[in-house]
């Protein structure tokens, strides 16, 4: 739990470097881009396609006609709009998840690298290449579970719960594995993997409610498609700013802890008995600011 909390402050206080700051513009110039061209091209086409397919739906029209009943007519011309942005919602958080991977992790991680672990040698046990087919491969998956759950969404519990669980599993996934391939062998990961599984996988759940909350800006209201121009670049900002957070929150968790094993591996202590440099810094806070 120590490891835990004293990641999670690491992370907190990167986020607020320039230079954290900076890197974070840069999948949103890629996604406002993006965006921009999908919502130009195919956000007309999209909404009057979704219009005629509620319109066909039984359960939907009930809907309506019990909208009419309450005098809220004007629900009719939001729900497209909307059920078109939940639509895209995944997608726009996928891309802002590789890109995140692709752009920013190899630099935050070198960045707490040269900052923390600058003696911490680097076995090289994954590659770009196969981050990339692992990310691709798990982003995909997601996606696929993200569209089979989509009818449970309508139970107001699990609409709360199923998207970012899905999330965090996949940045657990994705996270630990980038941090850990350039520093770590192969089996190395394994072993970290399997042995911090439940606090890894509680970062990634925890991250992906954080990831959620611009999305629910966007269904607050029918006012939210009005200035959905504003808010969507916005939204993405503050994913790619939450995936930044993740990274760093992961990179700080695995390199201590890839740093506690191989003290194990050489002292044949367990990770609690090694006394880091890093848990000698939180000791007295004060003294070593500089190396946060």
């Amino acid at each position: 739990m120590n490891l835990f909390l004293d990641s999670f402050w690491r992370a907190v206080a990167y986020c607020l470097m320039p230079q954290v700051m900076a890197l974070s513009l840069l999948p949103l110039c890629l996604l406002i881009v993006s965006s921009g061209l999908g919502i130009y091209f195919f956000w007309d086409t999209g909404v009057s396609q979704l219009q005629n397919l509620m319109g066909d739906w039984a359960l939907l029209s009930s809907v309506f006609k019990w909208f009419d009943e309450l005098g809220a007519q004007g629900l009719r011309s939001v729900m497209a709009p909307l059920g078109l942005l939940m639509l895209v919602l995944p997608i726009i958080i996928v891309l802002s998840l590789l890109s995140v991977s692709w752009l920013m992790t190899p630099a935050m991680v070198r960045l707490v690298a040269q900052r923390r672990f600058e003696g911490l040698k680097r076995l090289h046990g994954g590659s770009f290449v196969q981050g990339m087919a692992i990310s691709l491969g798990l982003s995909l998956l997601t996606l696929v579970a993200l569209v089979i759950s989509m009818p449970l969404w309508l139970l107001p519990p699990l609409v709360v719960v199923l998207p970012p669980v899905l999330w965090g599993w996949l940045a657990y996934r994705i996270n630990s594995f980038d941090v850990l391939a350039d520093h770590a062998s192969a089996q190395e990961r394994h072993e970290l993997m399997q042995r911090h599984r439940y606090s890894l996988l509680l970062m990634g759940v925890l991250t992906g409610f954080l990831g959620a909350a611009p999305g629910m800006v966007w269904t607050v209201g029918a006012m939210a498609v009005v200035f959905a121009p504003l808010l969507v670049p916005l939204a993405i900002w503050i994913y790619t700013l939450v995936f930044a957070f993740s990274v760093l929150w992961f990179t700080h968790f695995c390199l201590s802890a890839l740093q506690a094993l191989r003290a194990e591996t050489s002292t044949g202590a367990r990770p609690a008995d090694v006394a880091t440099p890093e848990m000698l810094t939180d000791a007295h806070p004060h003294v070593h600011d500089h190396h946060i």
